[in-house]
């Protein structure tokens, strides 16, 4: 039986308890291509709450928006997902047709993207595309979801939304735009938002603004909140539980706090190990050496291990599963009874 954890559960909810925003269990997805399978995201699960912030890191290549693009039902073809469940709100979505899937998307699950011009179409106005989401996903008339539109910008933030509602997007900064993204995101009010780097490409003291506004309506709304990052600075301000990626598998979860106090996977350790610290000094910081393994290259054994300074030959035979360790899991045999 898998170990029951806030992030991972082997039960359905109970009469009268709410169901995860998002429960993900065994998510498996491949590319075939003429040279074989190549395997993205390997064997994950993970689960978020209601008005609970998940954060997902790790390097470029662990598999965190692959995880993200799997939820959204949005792979690129050949990508598929060859085993696990995908379930929003306690309903099974990675079986459906691609027709009832964009129902799902905007109406149970929202998205916000690292650059907000992707997200948004350059011809029509903010409040437009805001309208058009409104009454496709709630049914409204043109009047009240323009007055709910307005709402929303004024909600994230934008000043003066009764006129900011008609300026197309070159009319609004970055982190302006990226607001209004979030207000897309919000405007059908879904169960989960999947925000894959959404601040990114923002300068700090935006980056700042930001993440306190997805945490504000996550708190304000009960809406769950998939967060992927490659920045620990984001996931320590901004995540309740964070979810480490290595090589297409989860390595680590646990709540944030214990994370950051006491990594338990070497990875994470290096991950942390890395962040420059404002009040005191270290001669240098971590380096983890080497790099992520390609798709077509990943070692036996635990993924980690040629990058791993306390491997052992177990590290190299035989693949570590998630087991409890400490408040959360950790895929590590140093943490399951030794490396020998």
């Amino acid at each position: 039986m898998m170990h029951e954890t806030r992030g991972f559960r082997d039960r359905r909810p109970e009469a009268g308890e709410a169901p995860p925003a998002l429960e993900v269990r065994g998510l498996t997805v491949e590319f075939p291509s003429r040279r074989g399978t190549l395997t993205a995201v390997e064997d994950v699960s993970l689960s978020i709450a209601p008005g609970e912030v998940l954060g997902v890191v790790g390097e470029s290549g662990a598999g965190k928006s692959m995880t993200g693009l799997a939820v959204l039902g949005l792979l690129e073809p050949p990508g598929r997902i060859a085993a696990g469940e995908i379930r929003i709100g306690g309903r099974r979505v990675d079986d459906l047709p691609d027709r009832e899937m964009e129902r799902v998307r905007g109406r149970e699950v929202g998205a916000i993207f690292q650059d907000p011009l992707t997200s948004l179409n350059p011809l029509f106005t903010a409040g437009a595309q805001l309208v058009e989401t409104i009454r496709i996903h709630l049914g409204l008339d043109r009047r009240a979801a323009r007055e709910r539109a307005i709402a929303l910008l004024r909600e994230v933030g934008i000043p003066a939304p009764e006129e900011r509602v008609d300026h197309h997007p070159h009319q609004f900064s970055g982190g302006m735009r990226q607001r209004v993204v979030i207000a897309l995101a919000l405007a059908a009010e879904p169960r989960l938002i999947i925000a894959d780097e959404p601040t990114t490409a923002l300068d700090v003291s935006i980056q700042a603004q930001i993440t306190a506004l997805l945490r504000r309506l996550c708190d304000e709304h009960g809406t769950g909140v998939m967060l992927v990052t490659h920045d620990m600075g984001v996931i320590a301000e901004t995540a309740d539980r964070v979810a480490v990626m290595y090589a297409g598998r989860v390595v680590e979860v646990g709540p944030v706090a214990e994370v950051l106090r006491a990594p338990r996977h070497p990875y994470t350790r290096g991950l942390m190990g890395s962040i420059p610290a404002l009040r005191r000094r270290v001669p240098k910081l971590t380096q983890i050496d080497g790099s992520m393994p390609r798709l077509n290259a990943i070692p036996s054994g635990c993924s980690f291990n040629p990058r791993c300074p306390q491997a052992g030959p177990r590290c190299r035979r035989e693949r570590p599963a998630l087991a409890a360790s400490g408040a959360g899991l950790a895929a590590c045999w140093l943490e399951q009874g030794g490396v020998e």
